[in-house]
């Protein structure tokens, strides 16, 4: 099966072509005909299983190689990154058209966002609250919207998006084609669908039975780390045989912040993702990880919800998520488009009460997680790291060299990533201060200007090969707070 023979127009397949897409997945194979024939979908699969192209191709090809300028076809989605990812990909398939595609989300300027509406953008691709933001200005005109989708509905709604949507279906008019993509289904779901749809076909492409689950084609492994020791079993995780892009989940901006700092320091290509970011500084990350550059993307669970990247390999959950479902939906981020994946979570001592939790929702048989420090053979074994790993890939810099930019920070980084207040730097497992050095890739980090002191949070400091983590040096012992830094949740 391939795309043409679904019913897909010659220009657009070309442009798929090019960029390498050929077969369809099994939601595009089963919701494309369906969207073609002019009927409402409500589309029920898991993240990471090609749902864009699913509606996204309909759509371009019901607006016609020439459409007449303005907006005529609606995607809602929840998040910045989302919106960015699935207009690209529209722009991708139709790149043979004259259509014109928009991205509208908030943190970053309206000028630039009513300019492409003032051009005649057909498919507008964004936010709720900036969708609103715009209408309401009279800036967007949603009067004549035929074609109308809400790409992962579920997540929507967990954000409190619900009344944001109520009012974009008021704004567009009733006789439209309406499109409802979600990995789960809930009652308030199924509801909306009844209000907003007609005769919805409903498309689902995983066992129901499987509600709930994580994906067949994702290995698993849950262990009982130790804070102290955790950065050093991360380095060695990021070393592992086959590993490729990977994704590192922390509770709070300043831990993704202070993460992506210390593993810059040991020498990986890391960027972080956080909403302590200005929205420029995310689309740097963003692109950057998408492209390659990054290989490492460090991020809080909501800055990380439109993380849409199909060659993510690992993903590593820094401090357990709250619930069984957002669980979900950070393991959702590997094992994409027919991959295979790894997902790697340590729970904390303190933790382990919403670790039974989740291990009973997701019936895992795993109440009590195996204690693992960076030297435990099993480690090693489970996840294909070469005998003798450590978790730096470079010698910590002689006392006295200036630590590099590797702040994950608006001032100085290579990204544009803001740090936290006042904190800069991290010690490395021997206890020395680390800077810049050379990446995963070869690249060397400029140097800073002088050296400081990390304020309260600061990085506790490992054994880097020993099975006890102990401080190093002759410094006073100071007491550290749980986690790696206790900021704001993102």
């Amino acid at each position: 099966m391939n795309f043409q023979e679904l019913g897909i127009d010659q220009d657009i397949v070309d442009a798929l072509e090019a960029k390498g897409i050929t077969s369809p997945f099994p939601i595009q194979e089963q919701a494309i005909p369906v969207a073609l024939s002019g009927q409402d979908i409500i589309g029920q699969a898991k993240t990471g299983t090609g749902k864009t192209f699913g509606f996204g191709l309909p759509l371009l090809q019901k607006l016609g190689q020439d459409p007449a300028k303005g907006a005529q076809a609606l995607v809602v989605v929840p998040t910045r990154e989302l919106a960015m990812q699935v207009a690209e990909d529209l722009k991708l398939a139709s790149s043979n058209r004259s259509t014109m595609v928009a991205a509208i989300y908030g943190g970053k300027s309206y000028e630039s966002q009513v300019a492409e509406l003032d051009a005649g953008a057909q498919v507008i691709v964004g936010t709720p609250g900036r969708l609103i933001d715009l209408s309401r200005q009279k800036k967007l005109d949603l009067s004549n919207i035929t074609f109308m989708v809400l790409d992962e509905a579920d997540e929507m709604l967990d954000l409190g998006f619900a009344p944001d949507i109520e009012r974009l279906f008021a704004y567009t008019p009733a006789q439209r084609q309406t499109l409802l993509f979600s990995a789960t289904m809930p009652g308030v779901i199924v509801s909306m669908a009844r209000k907003y749809q007609n005769r919805a076909v409903h498309i689902r492409t995983h066992d129901p039975e499987d509600e709930g689950h994580t994906k067949a084609d994702i290995k698993q492994f849950i262990y009982r780390a130790h804070m102290l020791d955790k950065d050093e079993v991360v380095g060695r995780i990021l070393q592992a045989e086959g590993r490729g892009k990977t994704v590192i989940f922390t509770k709070t901006k300043r831990q993704a912040g202070k993460v992506a700092e210390e593993l810059v320091d040991r020498g990986f290509n890391a960027a972080a993702l956080h909403g302590d970011m200005s929205q420029e500084a995310r689309e740097r990350s963003m692109a950057a990880f998408r492209a390659g550059k990054k290989e490492i993307l460090v991020a809080t669970e909501v800055a990380a919800r439109g993380i849409d990247v199909d060659d993510v390999t690992h993903v590593i959950n820094y401090t357990i998520p709250e619930d069984e479902k957002a669980y979900l939906h950070r393991v959702g981020r590997t094992g994409r488009a027919g991959r295979t994946g790894i997902a790697v979570t340590f729970v904390d001592w303190e933790d382990l009460p919403r670790w039974k939790h989740i291990n009973e929702a997701l019936q895992f048989g795993q109440p009590d997680p195996l204690e693992t420090y960076s030297s435990s053979e099993h480690l090693f074994t489970d996840l294909n790291i070469p005998a003798g790993t450590k978790g730096r890939l470079k010698a910590a810099r002689p006392a006295g060299e200036k630590s590099g930019d590797a702040k994950s920070g608006e001032r100085g980084g290579r990204d544009g990533q803001r740090s936290d207040r006042g904190e800069r730097g991290s010690r490395g497992s021997n206890g020395s201060r680390n800077g810049g050095g050379r990446s995963r890739g070869g690249d060397r980090k400029p140097a800073g200007e002088g050296k400081s002191q990390s304020t309260e949070g600061a990085k506790s400091e490992t054994h880097g090969g020993g099975e006890h983590p102990r401080p190093s040096g002759n410094r006073q012992r100071r007491r550290t707070r749980g986690g790696s830094g206790g900021g704001a949740q993102a």
